[in-house]
């Protein structure tokens, strides 16, 4: 497994998630969204394996103005507006090769074991 944990230092399921992973001896990978946030090409593989940009907005997010930008710009440019502004998405973000969660779903980690 290759096990990559996108999220913030404050975000409570990012917390959980790799506690998670801890606790069971699988070794990841955390990138701190506020540094470093996804690549292009990591966003578009979670993008396509969570099934697309509306499972991975926060509604809950503090900057509702770029959320409600996000959501009424065209679809070409929301990818573009999104990697600008990384703060409109869920975390965790967890990756394990194509595969990909938002949020705390443990129950999904399990079958990747």
């Amino acid at each position: 497994m290759n096990i990559q944990i996108f999220g913030t230092n404050k975000c409570f399921d990012t917390k959980k998630a790799m506690r998670y992973f801890k606790e069971r001896g699988i070794k990841y990978q955390f990138i701190d969204m506020k540094e470093k946030g996804m690549s292009r090409g990591e966003f578009a593989s979670v993008k396509q394996a969570v099934g697309g940009i509306g499972n991975l907005l926060d509604e809950n997010c503090k900057d509702k103005d770029a959320l409600a930008l996000v959501k009424y710009i065209t679809d070409e440019d929301k990818d573009e507006k999104i990697l600008e502004n990384q703060k409109v998405l869920k975390t965790p973000v967890v990756r394990n090769g194509k595969q990909a969660t938002v949020g705390y779903q443990p129950e999904i980690w399990k079958e990747w074991a």
